[in-house]
This record gives structure tokens, C-alpha cells and sequence, in this order.
């Protein structure tokens, strides 16, 4: 029996299809768009027992040929550029898709493992999975919050497991080709930029909140990568769950994590601004009136279905990143 991992090559798909080889499961079928190639090098080092481009495997759903032979799916694959404009493209890669995926999957009792994402909660400040705080700013929120509540109609009615994850900012490794759409995690970012010019550039005081002192859940990806896994051995828990730390941290603190330890320092946040080391920006124009100053993984109901491992801090999570990074 296969298990399916679509966008396999890509950013969380690709450290899953690592964590599944570490647990002895090699019968993997990855699906992917691998045009561009960029993300292709993240499944070099993967073991998998086939491969299929995603229209490939679609019409292969469709035709029936793989009933019977998948043991369950994880579904990564999507855009996730939060500034792509095309709500077309959007709606049919990130929306359509994805029912397409989770009837088959329904029809055939094979549980679903899915991303959504935290971008459904628009500029809102409660974090917890229900309908009121939701509040879509931009065409790809509003694709995966569309297909979240499609997921909820088939709840009570669904004949096999099927579990979404709101993923907050994920970082960590195999993000690198991301950088073709300019959607990279704020620690590779500032890793980057600390690397290449000596200084990390945050935005400035937007919202309320000080220089640097906008506040996100920033998520290691082999956390994440976790909760995937425990769903997997746990197929009696379905519905909509929040993947993030639990706790919002700054950007502040992101920077000096990420400058201390490519330093090897203990410098504090007062004296890496005076050094230098830290700039405030303006708030990009495109990014006013779309931008989330506050994210923070209301993780009860999580916790509630019996998950109960633990999360990376900014301080240690971004810590080991950049070790990896300087390898």
C-alpha cells in the first residue's frame, strides 16, 4: 500500500517524506509540479516507490486506477503565495483540487492529512478553529478557508479520517526554493541578509506595536512535521486543528535569535540595534491593510484530541536552523 504525499518536493512535504523514511516507510508515492525545477534537490536523498506530476495523479484518481492501493494521503501540495493575484489559479489548484482529493479519498476510506493555513484568520486576534474568527485578506486565505469549511460539511458524515493543519509561520529547512516567489520564512530571510550585508531589516512600528515588535507564531517545520506523523498513528481524530507553538514571539526576537547565533553571542536586543546589526523599515505599501501584526496557534483543540508534544521556542528552533544553514 502506497502512501501519498502531494507537493512532495516542496517545503513541509519534502521533511515529511524524510520523517516517513526514518519510520521505515519507503512505499511513497510523491506528487509534485516540479516545473522550474527549483524544489526538485529537496527529495534527492528520499526514498519513494514512484512518482506522479500532480495532473498526472488526478487523472489517475479519476480513473480509477489507484483504487485500492493507498494506505493514506497527505495533501501539502497548493500555492502558497499569499500575494499571487490570480484567484483563478487559485481557487482550481488550492480549492478545486483538493476536493477532488478529499472525495476520492472519502469514497475509497483513506484517511486525509491536509494543509490549511493560519492566513484564514485575516488581521483577526482569536486564533481558535472557528467560524467567527475567520476573516480571509487575499485570494489564497480564501481558498484554503473555502475548502476548510467543505471539509467541515463532510465531518459528520466522513468514512475515513480527515485531519486539516493551520500552519502558522513555518520555518526551517528545504525552504530555499521559495525564493522564487519571494514567500521564504522570516528566519531564512534575516539569515540571509545578517549573512550577505551584515544587518537584518525589520519592519517598523505598524498596527500598535513598536519597531520589530509585531508578534507571529513562528513553527519549526519538523514540529509540524510531528503533528503530521501523530495524525497519521492516531486515525480516529479528524476535524480542523491549529499547528504553531502556542506562543507569539517578535520579530525582535527572531533577528537576535538568528544575529546570536551565527555569532555565537548573547548579545541583547539594545545592543544589537546599536550595533547595527537590526534596521526598521517602513510597512511595503502593497502589505497595508493585509498584513497580520499578531498570530498566536490557539492549540486547545489540538492538545484536547491528545497530542500532547512539545514545540521549538524562536531561541532554540531558529538556533538549530541556522547551525544547519552554516553547514
Amino acid at each position: 500500500m502506497l502512501t501519498v504525499v502531494t507537493g512532495a518536493a516542496g517545503f513541509i512535504g519534502s521533511r515529511l517524506v524524510a520523517a516517513l523514511n526514518r519510520a521505515g516507510i519507503a512505499s511513497i508515492l510523491a506528487v509534485d509540479d516540479l516545473q522550474g525545477g527549483a524544489q526538485a534537490g529537496n527529495l534527492f536523498a528520499a526514498e519513494i516507490e514512484d512518482y506522479q506530476d500532480k495532473r498526472e495523479f488526478l487523472a489517475q484518481l479519476e480513473s480509477g486506477r489507484l483504487d485500492g492501493s493507498i494506505d493514506a494521503v497527505f495533501h501539502l501540495g497548493a500555492c502558497s503565495n499569499t500575494m499571487e493575484t490570480d484567484a483563478r489559479f487559485l481557487m482550481e489548484n488550492n480549492y478545486a483540487y483538493s476536493k477532488a482529493v478529499l472525495d476520492w479519498c472519502q469514497d475509497e476510506e483513506v484517511p486525509l492529512l491536509y494543509a490549511s493555513s493560519a492566513a484564514v484568520y485575516g488581521a483577526g486576534m482569536e486564533f481558535a478553529e472557528e467560524r467567527a474568527n475567520e476573516r480571509p485578506l487575499n485570494a489564497y486565505a480564501y481558498s484554503k478557508f473555502l475548502f476548510d469549511q467543505y471539509v467541515r460539511r463532510r465531518l459528520e458524515s466522513a468514512s475515513a479520517q480527515v485531519a486539516g493543519l493551520r500552519y502558522f509561520n513555518v520555518y526551517g529547512p528545504n525552504e530555499s526554493h521559495k525564493r522564487q516567489t519571494g514567500m521564504i520564512s522570516v528566519a531564512l530571510r534575516a539569515f540571509e541578509q545578517f549573512r550577505d550585508e551584515g544587518r537584518v531589516r525589520l519592519f517598523a512600528g505598524t498596527g500598535g506595536y513598536g519597531d520589530g515588535e509585531q508578534l507571529r507564531d513562528f513553527v519549526h517545520v519538523d514540529d509540524a512535521v510531528e503533528v503530521n506523523l501523530w495524525l497519521l498513528e492516531h486515525r480516529e481524530v479528524s476535524g480542523i486543528f491549529n499547528c504553531g507553538t502556542g506562543r507569539a514571539q517578535t520579530f525582535n526576537q527572531l533577528a537576535a535569535a538568528v544575529i546570536n547565533a551565527v555569532n555565537g553571542s548573547e548579545l541583547s536586543l539594545d545592543e544589537l540595534v546599536q550595533r547595527n546589526f537590526i534596521e526598521y523599515i517602513p510597512l511595503p505599501a502593497p502589505l497595508v491593510g493585509r498584513y497580520q501584526s499578531f498570530t498566536q496557534a490557539d492549540l486547545g483543540r489540538l492538545r484536547e484530541a491528545g497530542y500532547a508534544g512539545e514545540f521549538r521556542d524562536v531561541e532554540q528552533g531558529v538556533a538549530d536552523y541556522v547551525r544547519e544553514l552554516m553547514t
